[in-house]
């Protein structure tokens, strides 16, 4: 920190400290009460029917069988759910073609595009009646080839996953041509593709391009150029608690629902568009969640509970089970990436380019585009250009998972950096720093950075105890390596209640995924001068607080944190008034501090919050702080991280030795929560590095659809992750916050493959770097510093 932030922070009383979160007592006792523990009087209990097949045309479903069993009272089809998007004159109206996507989604509708895909869905008396109904669903397929990489969906005369939906983009468009023998005969050299009757329709959802300065003229004037390819797979986000939601659809059409999400916002309206139904007549109710990490920012069975509720006037409640969890919602993409990058001799980049294909499984929608937002960021690059595509394949949509996008394209982008640092014998944070983005850096996505600490950040890991120790030993090595993500905002609203006992009710739209109760109610208290536990946060449903965006891209302590910030000043600004017509003073002669209000020169007249809120219903009534934003500047968010491994070579175990984060924050609000998000990040980063994959066979079947096949790693796995927060003020927040859950899981896969280099001299270009796929490159590597997969 500077000297003016470091003085701005020191006068903040509450916020930087560590109290005990609100929530903990009821959650470590078991009182928190989660989306599968709604009960009520003749609820029904739902289950899902999924497809067996990764592609296959529904031809018919006859559910007669089904509804003749007893106990079942209802079921549900795609041919429930209204269909806006179809028209008379065209066929499809494209303004409308999301509401589609997410419908058909929730219940398939002419094809089932993976296995999983939910078909119908089934009310019964219980459980095990709904799941026997199932089995009494006659489905008639035609089934298709499965479509299950990006390669495969690109290929000349693939089949198509959305007939007549994508026309494919112009070739002249779409050639991306790198100058190099490796990009240049690139198979994504698509001029020939689909070239049959369907050749005008593609599996191409999306393209993006970023470009900035001469890219041929960057390459030109460097000395190094290093260019390689990557491929990772579909990871999943790893949280505990299953989906579950449950649904009263009321006699005056008004529906009730209680789920589990990061957003009952978004849950009501993305219900109220699969329905049919004004949002205003849906309230969701949010319970605490088990965990999201960017899973649960999306239906999947609250329209069918809806439906079905409908259908038969009594609650409904489904819960998925870990596997329909796997199969039936959405993991985070698998892809294909290409980077190119040039430096002087005297390692000033000159130029990069990159190319990402990313599955989007089965619909449109992967993060591709922030994956190219963020893969070159951490760097002034004054001739650049990223394009991305997003490539449908038959797997489930896919799904956010923390810094969505990002995580991909840094593996590729910081191996390539590390490589580039190695050839030209340069320490690879001191490339780092002399590359470094900076106030005032022109992005090649175009924006220009405000204030960022990533200077700051590589300065304070080239100093850490960590990077100045030894690593030695045989078959040891240490990687770096940087990752960046832009944060998020979004609308807010928060309302701030003055009790007569002094306390304050704080009722926000964010639901608390990491921490986030507390923190909000730190603004409050600081700006209020009242103890923290003087605070009570709780999360309001859709009809009792205003509209609040998604608890996703690090957004919340960002925005409701403002939010609660202004109605709090809101609330003071109110009691000061109230204390000035009590005292018949000037309001502008009384001040707030330490909780205490006094007048500026009569030290007669002052009393304590609490004695001030003792009074408010006898002095004209109670008092209550509003906001509702949506603030801009949310700060980037850098990180770098420092890993210390040793391969075994005779089986090709991983271990970690040690591992540092060391992050710009901004400002930690609460720094043991803070730590937490950069201890969680890194951890889920080290599994999607080492173990965690989803693993298809050839007809889009996963294999290992559970905990006890999907290796997460465990407290066993790993060392301490030890932290190191950096404060740079975000000139954007009162407090100078930056976001701080998504960059964390960015660096940690091109980190653990950078250690592997340093350790056996292979550089690893697919994810996972698990024992198998490291002893097969150990066996394959002839000599030093090869490329396996190349």
């Amino acid at each position: 920190m500077n000297n003016m932030e470091a003085s701005k922070f020191e006068k903040l009383r509450f916020v930087g400290s560590r109290p005990i979160r609100h929530d903990g007592l009821e959650k470590v006792t078991g009182q928190a009460r989660y989306g599968a523990d709604i009960s009520f009087p003749q609820m029904l209990y739902g289950k899902i029917l999924r497809s067996p097949y990764a592609h296959a045309r529904i031809k018919s479903i006859d559910f007669s069988r089904a509804l003749a069993l007893e106990g079942v009272q209802a079921v549900v089809t795609s041919s429930d759910f209204p269909k806006p998007w179809l028209t008379d004159e065209t066929g499809i109206d494209s303004k409308l073609i999301n509401i589609k996507f997410s419908s058909n989604n929730v219940l398939a509708g002419e094809k089932v595009l993976y296995k999983g895909h939910a078909v119908a869905g089934v009310a019964a008396s219980n459980a095990y009646i709904a799941e026997k109904a199932l089995d009494l669903i006659d489905v008639s397929y035609e089934i298709l080839p499965p479509i299950l990489d990006v390669m495969q969906a690109i290929k000349v005369n693939a089949g198509i996953i959305h007939e007549g939906m994508f026309p494919y983009p112009e070739s002249g468009l779409i050639a991306s041509e790198f100058n190099s023998s490796l990009i240049s005969n690139s198979t994504l050299d698509m001029s020939n593709h689909h070239q049959g009757d369907d050749s005008k329709y593609s599996n191409i959802a999306g393209y993006y391009i970023q470009e900035i300065g001469d890219i041929d003229k960057g390459f030109m004037d460097a000395d190094v150029v290093v260019e390689r390819e990557y491929n990772t797979g579909s990871v999943h986000q790893g949280y505990i608690e299953p989906h579950s939601a449950t649904a009263i659809w009321n006699r005056d059409g008004k529906v009730t629902i209680w789920c589990s999400s990061q957003g009952h916002f978004g849950m009501r309206d993305q219900t109220a568009e699969v329905v049919g139904i004004p949002a205003s007549d849906i309230k969701v109710i949010p319970m605490e969640i088990g965990g999201g990490f960017g899973g649960k920012t999306t239906v999947y069975l609250e329209p069918v509970v809806a439906m079905l509720s409908k259908k038969t006037g009594r609650p409904v409640k489904i819960t998925m089970t870990r596997q329909e969890v796997f199969e039936g919602t959405g993991p985070t993409l698998g892809s294909y990436m290409k980077v190119k990058i040039g430096a002087t001799k005297d390692g000033m980049i000159t130029a990069a380019q990159a190319l990402l294909a990313y599955e989007a499984g089965a619909f449109p929608g992967s993060p591709v585009n922030m994956g190219a937002q963020c893969i070159f960021a951490p760097y002034d690059i004054p001739n650049g250009k990223v394009e991305g595509f997003d490539i449908l394949v038959n797997k489930p949509k896919v799904a956010a998972y923390r810094a969505p996008g990002a995580p991909a394209a840094a593996f590729a982008g910081e191996t390539v950096i590390d490589e580039l640092s190695c050839k030209l014998n340069i320490d690879p944070l001191l490339f780092r720093l002399k590359n470094s983005a900076k106030e005032g850096t022109r992005r090649i996505s175009g924006p220009v950075f405000p204030r960022i600490g990533f200077l700051e950040t590589v300065e304070a890991s080239r100093i850490h105890p960590h990077y100045l120790s030894d690593f030695g030993g045989p078959n040891r090595g240490r990687g770096v390596a940087a990752g960046f993500w832009f944060n998020g905002s979004g609308p807010s609203s928060v309302i701030v209640n003055a009790n007569a006992d002094g306390t304050v009710s704080l009722i926000e739209g964010s639901p608390d995924i990491g921490g986030t109760r507390v923190a909000v109610a730190m603004h409050v208290a600081e700006v209020l001068g009242i103890p923290i536990a003087d605070v009570h946060p709780s999360i309001g449903d859709t009809d009792s607080i205003g509209f609040t965006s998604m608890t996703g891209g690090s957004s919340v302590a960002f925005k409701t944190g403002w939010a609660a910030y202004q109605a709090a000043q809101d609330l003071k600004a109110q009691m000061i008034e109230r204390a000035s017509d009590i005292w018949d003073v000037e309001a502008g002669e009384v001040n707030l501090k330490d909780g205490k209000f006094n007048h500026s020169t009569n030290q007669d007249l002052q009393m304590d919050f609490k004695e001030l809120a003792g009074m408010l219903n006898a002095t004209g009534g109670p008092i209550v702080g509003r906001a509702a934003i949506n603030p801009g500047g949310a700060g980037a968010a850098i990180s770098v991280h420092i890993v210390d491994v040793e391969v075994d070579p005779e089986t090709g175990k991983l271990t970690i030795l040690r591992y540092t984060v060391v992050q710009d924050v901004g400002k930690a609000i609460h720094p043991d929560y803070v730590e937490g998000q950069m201890q969680g990040g890194a951890v889920q980063g080290i599994g999607w590095a080492l173990n965690e994959e989803y693993i298809f066979d050839k007809e889009g079947v996963i294999k290992n659809p559970t905990f006890l096949d999907y290796r997460m790693p465990t407290s066993l796995d790993l060392p301490m992750i030890d932290t190191h927060i950096v404060e740079v003020n975000n000139p954007g927040h009162p407090y100078g916050v930056r976001g701080v859950g998504e960059v964390p899981i960015v660096p940690p896969m091109a980190a653990i493959a950078n250690a592997i280099n340093s350790a056996v001299g292979i550089r690893m270009n697919t994810l996972p770097m698990s024992p198998p796929v490291l002893l097969e490159a150990l066996w394959a590597n002839n000599g030093a510093g090869k490329v396996y997969g190349d």
